[in-house]
């Protein structure tokens, strides 16, 4: 007797969606199982899409049938087993080298042979030909709305979705507290932690937490141009029908005051130690530091000495070096080192040929740069000639 795995799935995570179509299917399965006097081992559900590969649960059935431990499959319709060519090239496959003996549906007959097979992997061929042109619909409907100015997305902090109307609408309880607190931003005498601060008095919280915002939250809700009557979709900035909460001359300052506060302070300037990082303690090998003295008659002097910071290697260089000192032998050990005259003039040659090879390179690089410049310029006066004969309208243009 052919041992049948039960296999259900609906195509959402969420628990309140499609609620009852996991059970609708197996209560189904199982009837038509005890109908046909089929021997039913185990019983798999998933709640996951079956548009691209990876599903776990759907991985682990097909294992346990490349083991052997079952040569069948009892699914409502070949649709719950796949929606994408590899898992149904896998399906196909197993029944081609027999690991899989029986695939049962009620909504679907299917035998064994090579007509069934063609028959299956026609099911499988539009299942995933309607799930490509659902995308394409679902694409060309989004285009659209985006035409139409319609933000087809969840509504940012301060607006709520309508659902009769299908708009975004400003919500009574936080649209003012919001504007409030970009507002006081603008001025620039907030910082972004306590503007965060200020959102969180004024009871504005994360959504999902119910908590304080990350402050990566709340500049993102400082960067949103959808406050001024904009949104961006694939990173092109559209214009929005719905009421704009502040003016874009108030979102350009709010820009500018993260602009500033997010440059980095200046560095005070360090001291004047040239030789710092230069060199390293002949005994223990650790780097050697720096630092200035100020004597009573108001000379400095600059001295450098071993860091000292091995545990395990005493150093006896706990003498201080002064900088001109060290100079003196740097400049020693320097005049050691000489280069033949025909290395050098090797070197020297060969840096002339670099120096003609990125000559060349930039201008071929300035030339092609010229050659895109002319071409744009080409095709902005047509689209302007076109538009200027009434060919099409200004929004198109």
């Amino acid at each position: 007797m052919i041992k049948y795995f039960i296999y259900c799935r609906k195509s959402t995570e969420e628990e309140e969606r499609q609620i009852l179509s996991i059970e609708a299917q197996l209560a189904e399965l199982r009837d038509f199982a005890k109908q046909n006097n089929l021997f039913v081992v185990k019983e798999f559900t998933e709640s996951k899409t079956a548009k691209e590969p990876g599903r776990p649960i759907f991985n682990e059935m097909l294992g346990e049938i490349e083991k052997g431990n079952a040569l069948g499959i009892l699914a409502w319709n070949p649709d719950r087993l796949a929606r994408n060519s590899i898992d149904g090239g896998r399906i196909i496959y197993l029944v081609d080298t027999g690991k899989i003996q029986s695939l049962k549906f009620p909504t679907f007959w299917f035998e064994a042979t090579p007509q069934g097979k063609f028959m299956l992997s026609v099911a499988f061929g539009q299942v995933k030909y309607y799930t490509d042109n659902l995308r394409e619909n679902i694409l060309r409907e989004i285009r659209q709305k985006i035409r139409r100015g319609e933000f087809s997305a969840k509504a940012p902090l301060g607006y709520f979705n309508e659902p009769r109307l299908r708009t975004i609408e400003p919500d009574k309880k936080t649209f003012r507290k919001v504007k409030e607190c970009l507002e006081a931003f603008a001025t620039g005498n907030y910082t972004l932690s306590q503007i965060c601060d200020k959102m969180f008095s004024l009871g504005l919280v994360g959504a999902k937490s119910g908590k304080k915002m990350s402050l990566s939250s709340v500049e993102h809700i400082l960067k949103n141009p959808f406050y001024y009557g904009h949104f961006l979709y694939c990173g092109e900035l559209h214009q929005r029908s719905h009421k704009p909460m502040i003016s874009k001359k108030l979102f350009d300052q709010i820009r500018q005051v993260l602009k500033d506060k997010g440059k980095l302070r200046k560095k005070s300037k360090q001291k004047d130690f040239k030789f710092l990082g230069f060199a390293r303690c002949g005994e223990c090998g650790y780097a050697i530091t720096a630092e200035k003295q100020i004597k009573k008659s108001g000379l400095e002097f600059v001295y450098y000495h071993c860091t000292y910071k091995s545990k395990t290697k005493k150093c006896s260089q706990r003498r201080f070096l002064q900088q001109k000192k060290l100079a003196e032998q740097i400049k020693e050990q320097c005049q050691k080192v000489s280069l033949p005259d025909v290395w050098r003039d090797r070197f020297l040659d060969k840096l002339k040929e670099w120096e003609n090879e990125n000559l060349q390179i930039s201008d071929l690089f300035a030339q092609n740069l010229k050659k895109k410049v002319d071409e744009l310029k080409t095709k902005i006066s047509r689209l302007t000639d076109a538009y200027l004969e009434g060919t099409f309208e200004l929004a198109e243009f």
